[in-house]
């Protein structure tokens, strides 16, 4: 059994983590939320860069024309898996088979 309720909902799907900071504080938190992600053994969509904006109001974050070009292509990353997904459920590819899961405590 899984340490976090309804964890198993999310494996398999994926998922794609954006942060957005007025300055400082993006990659801590997107590395930070990645992490559950990978738990949760969910495929995480990328772009060309870390999936992040910086602007302290919605106007401010437009003006990040890297940024945006970011999330459009994570986006367009996003959409491209979820076709390949969808392509090799009706090729008959399923997930795989799932292990009982082993926990090592390296306390002895």
């Amino acid at each position: 059994m899984d340490h976090c309720a309804g964890l198993n909902l999310f494996s398999f799907k994926p998922g794609a983590v954006v942060v957005s900071a007025r300055r400082a504080g993006t990659t801590a938190t997107l590395d930070q939320m990645n992490k559950y992600l990978l738990y949760a053994q969910m495929p995480v969509v990328s772009s060309r860069y870390w999936n992040m904006v910086h602007g302290q109001t919605p106007e401010e974050v437009l003006e990040d024309k890297e940024g945006v070009q970011i999330m459009r292509v994570a986006g367009k990353n996003m959409a491209w898996l979820l076709r390949c997904m969808q392509a090799g459920k009706e090729k008959g590819i399923s997930h795989p088979e799932q292990e009982e899961r082993i926990n090592t405590n390296f306390i002895r």
